[in-house]
């Protein structure tokens, strides 16, 4: 990287930092982002989720400010990305306003919502630079599949995590696509079936966590791996996700279009509309069954 002109960036709220292009960097110039901060340092591009204000909730403009943003570092010639949250947390979830406003959408909104959260799943997952989260408090919900999705997950000691969507009448069929690679099955069944909520210890012993570190430490961790990674050959590490990715492709094709359909179908169940209700006016769920 060295011997070239370094190209500046455009992320709202963002502290100053500069980033060298690569091949078809050119495009996200003039890109601006309101929901999170992009920060290139070295090497290592810095994705940080700026709702603090909203524990870092994750809104329909978020999912597409972070699809940009993923875009951008993946033309750009950084070699790892940390993904943190500003403020407490990291992520609580889904957006209370966005969340609101699935009840009553029409199936065609329902499969559309749904198809983009897909998306910005699987770009993570199947990012074709080394991932790090570093997980600075809560992760919930979508909020820990953006966590657990990293190559790598740091998290402070206080982080909590918790795929919590049987509680509000919702099925998490994206997020167990996922967590089924990611631990034993018997470890999924407790975590999608109870809703239950995690310590970081705990995850780390299911093997959802690498490191448990201390919130000082956290930040100085995450670059600390990150250089240790870019010792490595660019091009066997983007060679070795490539392979990663390729090798459950096929697979993971049939089982995200069939959790898209379910994902959908359930808002359309009665149990989804007082799961959401209930939620949003404090109040225990009366559920039906349908």
């Amino acid at each position: 990287m060295k011997g070239q002109a370094p190209r500046p960036f455009k992320a709202s709220h963002s502290s100053p930092g500069t980033v060298q292009g690569g091949s078809g960097y050119d495009a996200f110039l003039n890109m601006t982002y309101k929901t999170i901060q992009l920060e290139y340092d070295s090497g290592v591009a810095t994705i940080t989720l700026n709702r603090p204000e909203k524990r870092n909730a994750i809104s329909f403009e978020l999912i597409d400010d972070l699809l940009g943003a993923l875009a951008e570092v993946a033309a750009s010639d950084a070699i790892v990305l940390i993904v943190t949250g500003a403020g407490k947390a990291f992520s609580s979830g889904m957006d209370l306003e966005n969340l609101k406003a699935l009840i009553g959408r029409s199936p065609e909104q329902n499969l559309k919502d749904s198809e983009a959260m897909v998306r910005m799943f699987r770009s993570l997952y199947e990012f074709p630079k080394v991932t790090i989260a570093a997980v600075n408090g809560a992760a919930i919900a979508g909020g820990t599949g953006l966590a657990f999705l990293c190559d790598f997950t740091l998290a402070v000691p206080e982080a909590k995590f918790g795929y919590t969507e049987v509680r509000i009448g919702f099925v998490p069929a994206i997020v167990s696509t996922f967590l089924l690679r990611q631990t034993s099955e018997k470890n999924a069944r407790d975590l999608l079936l109870t809703g239950r909520i995690i310590g970081a210890e705990e995850a780390a012993r299911m093997g959802l966590v690498n490191e448990v570190v201390a919130l000082e430490k956290l930040m100085a961790r995450a670059r600390e791996l990150a250089a240790l990674l870019m010792e490595n050959s660019p091009s066997s590490l983007r060679a070795t996700k490539q392979l990663l990715t390729n090798h459950s492709r096929a697979e993971l094709d049939a089982e995200i279009e069939a959790a898209v359909r379910e994902n959908a179908a359930v808002r359309t169940t009665a149990d989804f509309r007082e799961g959401i209700t209930s939620f949003l006016e404090k109040r225990r769920p009366k559920w039906n069954g349908k």
